[in-house]
């Protein structure tokens, strides 16, 4: 393929778009990249060099041999560089070298998806196959896929263990007496993908490694953590918050790619469509998606498209088949959903077919970023925004593997950062990724953690002052739960805290989704978001079925659903009250005064949309539910009165300018702290009773807080910017999805003043800047 073969298939594909349509806001071509070799290492083990050769690498890329070399020689290193960089290598080498040259020598490797584990244990065993002195090495899976009974034989047989933090959490670390032998030869950990670990995930994860630091340390075994994560700033720092020790980066990437062009694409808005309070609607982004994979997978292009959920994949995937139905009906069982949730056999016959070229499309959720190697893929549409701008050439990077062009196609959803970047496109294109946010001093995360840790092996007086934790564990000792003995901390003797840790991040009870015709359990949603997501009414989808939530019982932590089509989707609508608890850090700026807070906030659905799939909507419907009160922290800044008043708004604008604000600002956040939209909610008043001033309010949507707000409070002049950028740049009259509606706004997107949003954030910054 030559140089122009992406940029052939975006041709191609605007040959299906309507002539009065001009979806493309930018298109950037960017060159390939040469390789940059070195030498294979002289300590590493002749067998394990010989295997890699034979497995189709000749030589090391320059970073996979400087990464194997420092954790060879006992250092900690993260490398960090960019899809299909080859940095299993940077691992394997090592890993394998230790495991061939001692006999008694065991590793460990964490994913955070089953699909990428089980992609590299393929890779692995198959080296191991090649190379004498790794025949007992049995490199095996560990997780919630592996029957029980193989699991006792990993456990007494394998050597390198793959699994993910939620199983070391609680079926490694718990019964770790179990694996002491393990435990005690442990000599590498491989922390793959690193840099999806954050927010209340990651903070559960960097506590969760703390543990198995604890845990190497009592078998008296001091392992190095080799970590593999995409292009983040200050990738070094962040692998240290995470394993909680000092760790190297390597960040010069010696690898190939080829040429790509990235197309910048924005759905037009609809003119025969209106949705909230008459607002404009954008074609929704997974119908656009869809279209385009469709046009892709006739021209014969192996084509993926990420969509952010996985209702969203399921529901691209139908569409693409309705496409294809239509134009080559052979093409339609060419085309798949991919997500979590299927079952292990499903997962792996699609990762075979769109390795073998059955399947041509796959529509999926990130399921599919990390490190899955499909080779051959042409194209990668991308509908909406990933969140980040480590996900967003993750995503890319799944196209164009083995060097040949790649098309990757970014579809705007109705969104403000989405917005933004189509308008801006030098902050995707040419903007430093972002640094990892998380943070394990979360009492909420660091309470039930301890437990777990003090279950494991007691706590001894000196590491709860290093977790700076004593206040926390005397006020779980106060609820029973933990005791202080001479010896230490330990937890009481009825006490099962693992059970009660969701490290992924789920607030509350887990809420069991049944079919009750049929008494299928089809899924689970965490008890802090069923009311949003299982009210009475609500639609949900599963694996291509959709059904009607009947009930939601909180307390039994139950939802009945039944099966039904309707032609229209749900969206909650809730309430907000926020109350300040503590003032954390404040600045004062003469008319504009910023602070980062701790408040209580207390939400309460009230009732639901439904819409019909163009976006427009059909009606609101009410409901009763219980409120739900969530102590976090929020970042919020205040404008006097007269403030706003001399940028042309007068006080009957000042609710709707604040309003359109906190929207705004809310799907900017993620343009400067790697969060998704859902992780962090907002409230904003004329007249706050905390602060007597009109306040806009940004909180984290996770107990205790996720490090959103913080990083907000930290950036907040240049979030602020884009905020502002984005609703200007948006062709709208008055307001829109795409720049200042909320999909989940209480209120139902009223009032809400895009031009006094304008003018309200010129005159703050005007005042930060002054």
């Amino acid at each position: 393929m030559d140089e122009s073969y992406g940029r052939q298939l975006l041709n191609r594909v605007l040959t299906g778009t309507p002539g009065h349509e001009t979806p493309l806001t930018h298109i950037a071509e960017l060159p390939a990249r040469e390789s940059t070799y070195a030498t294979w290492p002289e300590w590493a083990h002749p067998g394990v060099v010989d295997a890699l050769r034979e497995s189709g690498v000749p030589m090391p890329w320059t970073h996979q041999e400087q990464a194997a070399t420092l954790a060879a020689r006992g250092t900690n290193v993260v490398v960090a560089t960019g899809t299909a960089s080859g940095k299993s290598l940077a691992y394997q080498l090592p890993v394998l070298t230790a495991l061939a040259d001692d006999p008694r020598a065991t590793a460990l490797y964490l994913a955070p998806t089953k699909a990428l584990g089980a992609d590299q244990i393929r890779a692995t065993v198959a080296l191991c196959d090649g190379t004498e002195e790794l025949v007992d090495a049995y490199p095996s899976a560990f997780d919630g896929d592996t029957p029980t009974e193989v699991r006792q034989w990993v456990r007494a047989n394998s050597r390198w263990v793959f699994t993910n933090p939620d199983m070391l959490h609680i079926g490694m670390l718990r019964s770790h007496q179990r694996w002491a032998h393990f435990f005690r030869n442990l000599r590498y950990v491989v922390v793959d993908e690193c840099h999806s670990y954050r927010g209340v995930f990651g903070s559960n994860v960097a506590l969760v490694l703390r543990r198995l630091r604890r845990i190497a340390h009592r078998y008296a075994a001091d392992p190095v953590f080799v970590l593999a994560s995409a292009t983040t700033s200050d990738p070094g720092a962040a692998a240290s918050r995470l394993i909680g020790a000092p760790c190297a980066e390597v960040l010069d990437d010696g690898s190939p790619h080829g040429p790509r062009t990235v197309a910048l694409w924005e759905p037009p808005l609809l003119t025969d469509v209106t949705g909230e309070n008459g607002a404009p609607v954008r074609r929704a982004a997974g119908s656009e998606s869809a279209r385009i994979m469709a046009d892709l997978v006739v021209e014969g292009a192996r084509t993926l498209t990420f969509v952010r959920s996985r209702r969203g994949a399921e529901l691209t995937a139908m569409g693409a088949k309705r496409i294809l139905a239509e134009v080559d009906s052979d093409l339609v069982d060419r085309i798949a959903a991919y997500r979590a949730g299927y079952l292990a056999e499903d997962r792996r016959e699609l990762e075979a077919g769109l390795a073998d070229g059955t399947l041509l499309g796959a529509a999926t959720t990130n399921a599919l970023e990390l490190g899955v190697d499909i080779a051959g893929l042409d194209a990668v549409v991308v509908a909406g925004f990933p969140g980040t701008v480590a996900s967003f050439w993750q995503q890319a990077g799944r196209a164009g593997r083995r060097g040949e062009g790649s098309l990757v196609v970014l579809v705007a959803r109705d969104d403000p950062l989405d917005t933004y970047l189509v308008h801006h496109p030098a902050a995707l294109l040419d903007k430093p990724v972002e640094a990892t946010v998380t943070d394990p001093t979360n009492p909420y995360v660091l309470g039930p953690q301890l437990l777990c840790a003090a279950m494991e092996l007691p706590l001894s007086d000196a590491e709860v002052a290093e977790f700076g934790a004593v206040e926390l564990l005397t006020d779980l000792a106060a609820q029973g739960l933990i005791r202080r003995r001479a010896h230490g901390w330990f937890v009481t003797a009825d006490s099962n805290p693992h059970a009660f840790v969701d490290i992924r991040g789920g607030i509350g009870v887990q809420v069991a989704i049944v079919d009750a015709d049929s008494g299928r359990l089809l899924g689970t949603v965490d008890g802090g978001r069923a009311p949003a997501t299982t009210h009475p009414g609500a639609v949900y989808l599963h694996q291509g079925d959709t059904f009607v939530v009947d009930t939601l019982d909180l307390e039994e932590g139950l939802a009945l659903v039944h099966p039904e089509s309707p032609e229209w989707t749900t969206s909650a609508r809730e309430t907000t009250d926020i109350a300040i608890t503590t003032v954390l850090e404040r600045h004062d700026h003469g008319a504009v005064s910023t602070a980062l807070v701790e408040v209580e906030v207390t939400h309460q659905v009230v009732g639901y949309l439904r819409r019909l799939p163009s976006g427009e909507v059909l009606d609101q419907i009410e409901l009763d539910m219980p409120a739900q009160t969530l102590p976090t922290r929020a970042v919020m800044y205040t404008a006097t009165m007269e403030l706003l008043e001399s940028a042309g708004i007068p006080a009957d604008r000042f609710p709707g300018a604040l309003h359109a604000a906190e929207h705004a600002a809310i799907g900017l956040l993620p343009l400067v702290a790697t969060c998704d939209r859902g992780d962090i909610g907002g409230v904003s008043t004329a007249l706050h009773a905390d602060t007597g001033l009109p306040t806009v309010f940004v909180y984290d949507g996770h107990p205790g807080g996720a490090g959103f707000a913080d990083r907000g409070f930290e950036r907040l002049q240049p979030w602020l910017t884009a905020t502002r950028d984005a609703i200007a740049a948006c062709e709208c009259a008055a307001g829109c999805p795409s720049c200042v509606q909320s999909p989940k706004c209480g209120n139902g997107n009223n009032p809400l003043d895009k031009d006094g949003a304008v003018r309200l954030l010129t005159a703050v910054l005007g005042t930060l800047r002054t």
